[in-house]
């Protein structure tokens, strides 16, 4: 049976288990031998990873072509309006690509968020707001990326589902073991 793990990732760990010069990676959270990620997620980015032992079930969860959705909580600066939300979900040109149609919209700061070590930074006199994206795919620092395109920077980002598989109460460095019926469609 394959074994799957789902690791609330910290602020600046990489999404890596072989070491880099002075960085924390999954290694320093994570004493399973044999399992990798299945889809990254940048040092800057919190939340979910998921780490699996079965290259089949590694494929299926991180191909684009199975497109499972991905969940993002994402703190950005100021209050968005109505229609950058909705370019948002249209689908923004990003230059060297476009982005695919999402769901986004605004939410309460969750419910149990945990301090971010260090914290954000915070200015006074400009109010932040929290989104709920959710993607079928993820292209390099695409948020980030789609956040600034509507001119509201991303301050804080974090994963907190891909398919079925959710955070639900882990808070940062802690994992648990998942059991797996079937592979994702």
């Amino acid at each position: 049976m394959a074994r799957l793990i789902l690791l609330n990732k910290p602020y600046n760990v990489l999404a890596q288990f072989s070491a880099e010069a002075g960085r924390a990676t999954l290694k320093d959270y994570v004493p399973v031998p044999d399992v990798y990620p299945a889809g990254r997620l940048d040092a800057d980015s919190e939340g979910l990873v998921l780490l699996t032992d079965d290259g089949v079930l590694q494929a299926r969860i991180s191909h684009p072509k199975h497109k499972l959705p991905k969940r993002y909580w994402v703190q950005v600066e100021g209050s968005p309006q109505a229609s950058a939300l909705d370019s948002l979900s249209r689908g923004l040109d990003l230059g060297d690509f476009v982005t695919a149609p999402c769901q986004c919209r605004i939410i309460q700061e969750p419910i149990d968020l945990w301090a971010r070590s260090p914290p954000i930074r915070v200015r006074l006199a400009i109010p932040t707001t929290w989104l709920e994206i959710t993607l079928n795919e993820g292209k390099n620092r695409q948020i980030r990326r789609m956040s600034a395109k509507i001119g509201h920077p991303c301050l804080r980002l974090i994963r907190y589902s891909i398919g079925n598989w959710r955070l639900d109460g882990l808070l940062p460095g802690q994992w648990r073991n998942e059991e797996i019926h079937a592979y994702p469609k």
